[in-house]
């Protein structure tokens, strides 16, 4: 029988996030300090988002509403990357994207902390964007698992296909 693993990914629910988006998207348009100032949130793509307003704070306003929605959802906001107010016009534009998948070098990062820090006998694979964790006893994936909370990688990470 193999070695029990699991794996280490940084996904978001691409669900959830529409999801967020709509709430976000609904509460601007009701709420008072959002009057007249056409606030909007919306896709601008596959992962990323677009954040409108006519004024500056409004624009940084939205972009905290809409970071709220996330958050109320279960998304960590370490899954979302907010760019500066940037005007276009009359219009000021926040450019945000949803970070999917481990980068390589935070992928190498978080393999040298589990070969450092970690139990002996565990060893950590890096498999495009996730890293699989395996090791003899599954006692040490769990202290693994607790090692890589309690470590800010930047980075939202989730525990998947523990077997």
């Amino acid at each position: 029988m193999a070695d029990p693993s699991f794996d280490v990914v940084s996904k978001v629910d691409r669900q959830e996030v529409d999801n967020a988006l709509n709430q976000a998207g609904k509460e601007l348009s009701t709420r008072f300090d959002f009057r007249g100032v056409n606030a909007k949130v919306a896709w601008a793509g596959e992962e990323a988002i677009t954040i409108e307003a006519e004024t500056e704070e409004r624009a940084l306003a939205a972009v905290e509403v809409f970071k709220e929605k996330l958050i109320k959802r279960g998304i960590s906001l370490k899954a979302f990357e907010a760019g500066e107010p940037a005007v276009s016009g009359k219009i000021y534009k926040v450019n945000g994207k949803i970070i999917q998948g481990i980068a390589s070098d935070k992928a190498k990062q978080i393999a040298k902390y589990i070969r450092d820090e970690g139990p002996k006998g565990v060893q950590a694979q890096i498999q495009g964007d996730q890293l699989r964790v395996s090791g003899k006893k599954k006692d040490h994936l769990q202290d693994v698992i607790a090692l890589l909370k309690n470590k800010d990688f930047e980075i939202a990470l989730q525990f998947t296909n523990y077997r």
